[in-house]
């Protein structure tokens, strides 16, 4: 069974920062692309970075050069990096793992995305 449980969230001020992690348990696949997606009340989950198993990375224009995303094979564990946090990042932070997901596309999308974690929440304040 795959679980996967997001740790990290936490109420900052603007230009702040928070580090997301992401531990990974129960998924033995060789290929994927693991992803950070966020969904802040009376919006549409969208997709924030991306990483496939080949070290390929994806950014939402929204936060490109702000947020990085990396993965630690060793300790099972996808982080996102968020540094110079504005209120608009305000929002639950969801990691998710897609099986079927050879490369990142162009456009990091919820659909095909499999197993999800419960959340965390990051609150940036003005």
């Amino acid at each position: 069974q795959v679980q996967l449980v997001e740790s990290g969230g936490g109420s900052v001020q603007t230009g702040g920062s928070l580090r997301l992690s992401c531990l990974v348990s129960g998924y033995t696949e060789i290929n994927y692309c693991m992803g950070w997606f966020r969904q802040a009340p009376g919006k549409e989950r969208e997709g924030v970075a991306a990483i496939d198993s080949g070290h390929n990375t994806r950014y939402a224009d929204s936060v490109k050069g702000r947020f990085t995303i990396s993965q630690d094979n060793a300790k099972n564990t996808l982080y996102l990096e968020m540094n110079s946090l504005k209120p608009e990042d305000t929002a639950m932070y969801y990691c998710a793992v897609d099986p079927g997901c050879w490369a990142v596309p162009a456009i990091i999308l919820p659909l095909g995305y499999k197993h999800w974690g419960q959340g965390t929440q990051v609150t940036v304040s003005s």
